[in-house]
């Protein structure tokens, strides 16, 4: 079997794209992940106008997260690596015709829009976690993508939440979401025509990770899925522990600003600490953090933990790529890291929803406590068995 040589360390894969090409690529790619920081403020709006029940918001969101999922690992690479402007400008232009759809829809009709959505979304995301791969330091390219996302997600749904939702209502916000998705389509005219080909093995056919790679790969589901199964009820948490109304939003303000602060980090530092010990660190401190929450501290204790659970989320985040890099080197498995990513986001708050009661949302914690130490035996099993020449 015929297959690109490796590029020597610390080279890109492949011709390295321009300046322009990576700007374009990385606003392609932003604008894809978009709706999970804007999703539930402007379904949340939809509620409040009877056009979604409170149950439909979580299927709503859920749908569109793991569809996300799908889009990111199986319609990103259906697409090929040889036809990136046209993947870029038409999923763009399919994300916003379905935007657009949004407004003039409800109920079941807009879950499946929303639903749809995601798949173009996803494979927007495919497009920047395919140059991610190929880069050098891929751990800093994650880093720096994880933290502008961050960023661009709390400008975006600031400037929603005090310009475009009080006068326009929820289908304002879906239009701002179009237009900027038209404007990735036509920047999407600006990415490299084709990337590099991943080298193949025999562990690997077909393009598929290996069986390592599929192993890292249920590593990051579950390393999503510990998170998002606890953090989706910080508020009900914060209530449970008696705190004031305004403690569950100071705890969402100070998390953000800590996994900006986290992001920043992991970027800086990407290349210079192990991703075993960095990834293996955070996970453990997160733990901790999990337990100090489920002791339903006092308010101060709980934003403190709070914003030191953001800190790792973001920081430990970026290590997963070089995580699946190690155990499946031909980086077919890093390629579809975002898809594992969202596909845990999803489960894990689905999982959390059948062990949680109206009087005690603790269980969610203890949920995401064994996922992480799930995650942490198998980081620790791959890095332990990994080849002599990954070492």
């Amino acid at each position: 079997m015929t297959a690109e040589a490796p590029s020597p360390k610390g080279a890109w894969i492949g011709d390295p794209p321009s300046l322009i090409q990576r700007l374009a690529v990385f606003w392609v790619g932003l604008v894809g992940v978009l709706f999970p920081g804007v999703g539930p403020l402007l379904l949340g709006g939809m509620e409040a106008t009877g056009r979604l029940t409170a149950a439909q918001i979580g299927q709503a969101g859920m749908a569109e997260l793991v569809a996300m999922g799908v889009g990111a690992a199986v319609v990103g690479p259906l697409l090929g690596e040889r036809r990136l402007r046209l993947a870029a400008v038409g999923c763009g232009l399919l994300l916003a015709a379905l935007d657009m759809a949004t407004t003039r829809m409800s109920g079941d009709a807009l879950i499946l829009a929303r639903a749809l959505a995601g798949l173009p979304a996803g494979a927007m995301i495919w497009l920047i976690t395919g140059m991610i791969v190929r880069a050098p330091r891929p751990e800093r390219w994650a880093g720096l993508y994880l933290t502008i996302q961050t960023l661009v997600q709390l400008g975006v749904v600031a400037g929603i939440g005090a310009f475009v939702v009080g006068p326009f209502g929820p289908d304002g916000g879906f239009v701002v979401l179009a237009v900027l998705t038209v404007s990735a389509a036509v920047v999407g005219l600006a990415v490299p025509r084709a990337y590099a080909p991943l080298a193949e093995a025999a562990d690997n056919p077909k393009g598929l990770p290996s069986p390592r790679g599929w192993i890292a790969l249920a590593a990051v589901l579950c390393f999503q899925a510990f998170i998002l199964a606890a953090w989706i009820y910080v508020e009900p948490l914060s209530r449970q522990a008696g705190h004031s109304v305004t403690t569950a939003s100071a705890a969402f303000a100070v998390s953000l600003a800590a996994q900006v602060a986290g992001g920043a980090a992991a970027t800086a530092l990407a290349g210079r600490l192990s991703w075993f010990w960095s990834l293996t660190v955070a996970v453990l401190v997160a733990i901790g953090a999990l337990l100090a929450m489920a002791s339903l501290p006092s308010a101060a204790v709980f934003l403190a933990v709070s914003g030191l659970f953001g800190f790792v989320w973001l920081f430990a985040s970026p290590f997963l790529t070089p995580l699946a890099i190690e155990a499946d080197p031909s980086r077919r498995a890093a390629l579809l890291g975002p898809g594992a990513s969202l596909l845990g986001c999803g489960a894990g708050p689905l999982l959390a929803s059948f062990v949680v009661t109206g009087a005690d949302v603790r269980p969610a914690v203890w949920l995401g406590v064994i996922l992480a130490v799930v995650t942490l035996v198998i980081i620790a099993g791959l890095h332990l068995t990994r080849p002599r020449s990954a070492a």
